[in-house]
């Protein structure tokens, strides 16, 4: 079974665009836990445009009412961000590479360059007991790198397959994640996956039983305008058993 997680960021954004706590992202927060979900992500980017610090606070604190539920914070390693994160400890930290002016993620570590800047921050996370992920390209090559600068878990950027799902591409590319997935598991390190994963495409990249969890928001916000948002966690969760 592989762990459904729910990226709030979209929530955020809502919010954020009329400057009122509406919709509220604990609320939301809470409706997805009871719906059954395993675990809540937010990826707070220095403006805050969507995510903010002070959400890592209010979820963390929401789930403590959760035993066994999982709050995951992603972001580039910047000293603002770590410190929120060592502040609230959450139980899992995805490091993403992103530049502060991005739009969205949209590449993985380049291991060779920065592992020693990397070293360092990951030890100060794991010493605080939380799980730590690098956000990496599906290049099954660079797996062993991830497990020897200290992460725990690897999250596969999964854009290439989502963009190759119904195209005649897909079975190859299929493979290449397939492939980097087992080599990740080979050296130790929990595989997790996320970017543009969909109702439609989720199911044949987990369906072999090599991802532990999918982080899931901009396509489920989507898909709940036109099903609600209870019937797509339901849906998802169907799915990924």
């Amino acid at each position: 079974m592989t762990h459904l997680s729910v990226n709030l960021n979209k929530i955020g954004l809502l919010r954020n665009s009329r400057g009122r706590d509406y919709p509220n992202m604990v609320n939301m927060a809470k409706r997805s836990l009871e719906l059954g979900v395993f675990g809540l992500t937010i990826h707070p980017r220095p403006d805050q445009r969507h995510a903010t610090y002070q959400d890592a606070h209010d979820l963390k604190a929401l789930l403590k009412g959760y035993p066994g539920k999982e709050l995951n914070i992603e972001g580039f390693p910047d000293a603002q961000f770590l410190d929120v994160v060592l502040e609230v400890e959450p139980h899992q930290c995805t490091l993403v590479p992103d530049d502060p002016n991005q739009l969205t993620s949209d590449h993985g570590w380049n291991l060779a360059r920065d592992q020693d800047a990397l070293r360092p921050i990951i030890a100060k996370l794991k010493a605080k007991g939380i799980r730590v992920v690098l956000f990496m390209d599906p290049d099954a090559d660079n797996m062993a790198l991830a497990k020897d600068v200290g992460a725990d878990r690897v999250e596969l950027y999964t854009e290439a397959y989502a963009n190759a799902f119904g195209h005649e591409s897909f079975e190859s590319v299929l493979a290449s994640y397939q492939t980097a997935a087992q080599a990740a598991l080979d050296v130790g390190l929990g595989v997790n996956a996320g970017h543009d994963l969909d109702l439609q495409n989720i199911q044949a990249l987990c369906s072999p039983g090599n991802i532990t969890e999918v982080s899931i928001g901009h396509a489920l916000t989507v898909e709940s305008l036109d099903l609600g948002w209870d019937n797509v966690i339901k849906a998802y969760l169907a799915k990924l058993v």
